[in-house]
């Protein structure tokens, strides 16, 4: 795999700063590029492409969520990391539906955070470690998805996706990496690619994050948590 192109987005140059810093360490990661505010942000990934962007959510001017929309909207496969203050449910909720392929505490170690680059760097999207971290979190935006499901269209409880399909992806929206899905489903890493890219197919998005978002909101897969009744 080559080294990740990563653009910086932060009003603060010193934490820019020591953060290009952390990961010059790596071989994996290069930075291309920074920026202070969200209209910056959006100018500087037009021009860059980087691979991934690690970003604040309280940005000058346009704040980081409506960077990452406008970003997903015009760079549908740049990975986007997203740092905030709050992490509240209803924050991450908006992440999830954003696009967004992780949502980590503004003061996370940088152990933890370059273990979640390497996640996302990997294609998965450990957004949901938070969600499944926090039980009062996860409440809110399981309840939140729930609501969506409620207020959809019944004709959409129809799935397209095969009972496979729906195994795999329920696994996907409990964090499960393509080697965790083959060994639980016991079966291959190729085939867990195979039926990730019909699911993506199918449902016409551009990532797994979207993908489960779309599924849990008609209702065709849920996330299990401690506490949550068996069915």
């Amino acid at each position: 795999m080559s080294s990740t192109s990563i653009v910086l987005v932060n009003a603060h140059a010193l934490f820019r700063e020591g953060l290009r810093h952390h990961l010059a360490n790596s071989t994996e990661f290069h930075v291309i590029g920074e920026a202070s505010n969200g209209q910056q942000a959006i100018q500087v990934v037009d021009l860059l492409a980087p691979d991934m962007v690690v970003m604040e959510v309280d940005l000058p001017g346009v704040n980081g969520l409506e960077v990452a929309r406008a970003i997903k909207r015009s760079h549908p496969h740049i990975r986007i990391v997203l740092l905030s203050s709050t992490m509240d449910g209803q924050e991450v909720v908006k992440a999830i539906r954003a696009g967004i392929a992780a949502c980590v505490p503004r003061n996370i170690a940088p152990e933890k955070l370059m273990q979640t680059l390497h996640q996302v760097r990997r294609g998965n999207y450990p957004i949901n470690d938070l969600v499944l971290s926090s039980p009062d979190v996860a409440a809110q935006v399981l309840n939140a998805f729930r609501q969506m499901a409620a207020e959809e269209d019944t004709q959409s409880i129809y799935s397209p996706l095969s009972p496979r399909e729906l195994q795999v992806l329920e696994l996907v929206a409990a964090g499960r990496t393509n080697k965790e899905i083959a060994k639980v489903l016991d079966i291959s890493n190729q085939t867990v690619k195979n039926h990730i890219s019909s699911i993506l197919r199918k449902l016409a998005v551009n990532d797994r994050t979207q993908a489960v978002v779309y599924a849990m909101r008609r209702g065709w897969i849920k996330v299990a948590l401690p506490g949550d009744p068996l069915t």
